[in-house]
C-alpha cells in the first residue's frame, strides 16, 4: 500500500496535508469536522491524470484485489499476492504520455535521505 500512498501524496499532497491537519486539530470529532477535506482527497485522486492512467492500465489487477478483499473480509492478509500484482502494475505504468510528475517537496526528499 506504500506505493499507492506515495502516488496519492505526490499528486494530491496538499489535499492530504489539509486533511491530516484537520484530523490532528479535531481528535474527537474529525469524522464530522473533516469530511469535506476527505472528499477533496477523493476528488483529487479520482481526477488526477496520472492516477486515472494507473487505474486504467491496472484495472484488472485492481479488480482482482478488490474481489479478494470482498471474499476474505476477515483476513485481508490473504490478498497480499493480489495487492502485490496491482502495485507492480502501478509501478510499471508508462506515464510519459501523461506528462512529467511534479517534483517531490523538500519534506519528502528529506524523508528519503
Amino acid at each position: 500500500m506504500q506505493v499507492a500512498m506515495d502516488i496519492t501524496a505526490r499528486f494530491c499532497g496538499k489535499e492530504m496535508q489539509d486533511y491530516g491537519a484537520c484530523v490532528a486539530r479535531n481528535p474527537s470529532s474529525w469524522q464530522e469536522q473533516c469530511q469535506h477535506m476527505k472528499l477533496k482527497v477523493a476528488q483529487c485522486t479520482s481526477s488526477h491524470p496520472v492516477i486515472q492512467k494507473i487505474r486504467s492500465d491496472c484495472a484488472g489487477q485492481f479488480a482482482e484485489f478488490e474481489r479478494c478483499l470482498q471474499d476474505h473480509q476477515s483476513s485481508a492478509a490473504s490478498c497480499s499476492a493480489h495487492m502485490s500484482r496491482f502495485l507492480a502494475c502501478a509501478e510499471a505504468v508508462d506515464l510519459s504520455s501523461v506528462g512529467r510528475p511534479p517534483p517531490l517537496s523538500p519534506y519528502r526528499i528529506v524523508r528519503y535521505l
